[in-house]
């Protein structure tokens, strides 16, 4: 038997260590996948000390994802890059990783008005994997490949995978596609020094430690990877002007909380009476930049859309060639 100690305050600022007893060498169980000392008799506790087990140790995340700052600052570079040259940023994974990438991608397009194109998830087994589990789906590494080559991936492109133990194949496959393609390749995964690690340019390895039930990496594991997209696809957004000071100005009007948002964004950023947001977002057929624009620049619903157009979606970018004009 082998004796594997893990410090658990380095892994996941908690003030504990745990050691766990294994017939397989370290490298041969993922840490994600490890018995978790601190939890082994949760099942015979009381629900409220079981929920205290629970917030401890989820309370180590954030601190993992942090020391992964550097990574993700790369990677959001270097999509950024990518999506300025005309690329797209793709998400791929399998069961709850891939359900967090497309949940991660379905919320660009409202919160930053961008094409449903720009930022895409890919899971193994389609989107009927995203509300029932095709989990054998994952094993298929040369299907991977083949739904990236179904979306003409190009050099153009970034992806990131998801994969919290490091050896889905599925997106191991998808991986080394996008690096044939000349695609930016980034990976996120709980677990060091695990394959995927070697296919990507830059990997993002929070370091979660095992689950409070063993192997369930929609726990921990899953929370790291959600905080790191949110990272990802809100720095990038910002970086790309989809953003004016820390406010969605390009939000898409979906339903009428949005419409009421949308009005405080303008009288914040413009100074107008709720009124005169009310009256201009009416002009704009509810287009909430194109009305910062037109208000910001004084120029016609018009001239504020075509501006807009030529800016790239991008408000400061459009008043500024209506003020050069």
């Amino acid at each position: 038997m082998v004796q594997i100690g893990i410090s658990w305050c380095r892994l996941a600022n908690a003030p504990a260590t745990f050691t766990q007893m294994a017939d397989h060498s370290a490298d041969d169980i993922p840490i994600t996948e490890r018995d978790n000392p601190r939890t082994r008799n949760i099942a015979s506790l009381p629900v409220g000390e079981m929920l205290a087990i629970i917030n401890d140790e989820d309370a180590g995340v954030a601190e993992a994802v942090r020391r992964e700052l550097p990574a993700i600052t790369r990677t959001v570079e270097a999509v950024v890059r990518r999506l300025e040259g005309g690329g797209r940023l793709i998400y791929v994974g399998c069961g709850t990783s891939g359900r967090l990438g497309i949940l991660d991608a379905s919320e660009c397009r409202p919160t930053y008005g961008v094409s449903a194109e720009l930022i895409q998830g890919v899971i193994a087994g389609g989107y009927d994997a995203c509300h029932r589990a095709v989990e054998a789906s994952e094993d298929d590494r040369a299907a991977g490949a083949h739904d990236l080559a179904a979306r003409h991936l190009s050099g153009a492109d970034a992806v990131v995978g998801l994969a919290a133990s490091g050896r889905t194949p599925f997106t191991i496959g998808a991986l080394e596609y996008a690096r044939q393609r000349g695609a930016f390749a980034a990976a996120v995964t709980c677990t060091p020094g695990s394959e995927i690690t070697r296919v990507a340019e830059i990997s993002i390895v929070p370091v979660v430690g095992p689950e409070v039930v063993a192997g369930s990496s929609r726990m921990k594991a899953g929370t790291a990877q959600k905080l790191v997209l949110n990272m990802i696809s809100t720095a990038a957004m910002i970086r790309l002007g989809y953003v004016t000071g820390n406010r969605m100005s390009n939000m898409h009007l979906a339903n009428e909380k949005l419409r009421e948002r949308s009005v405080r964004i303008i009288t914040a950023e413009t100074g107008a009476s709720e009124e005169s947001a009310r009256n201009a977002l009416e002009r704009t057929g509810s287009n909430l930049p194109a009305t910062l624009v037109m208000l910001k620049s004084g120029r016609s619903p018009e001239e504020a859309r075509n501006a807009l157009e030529a800016a790239r979606g991008v408000v400061t970018r459009a008043v500024m060639i209506l003020a050069e004009t």
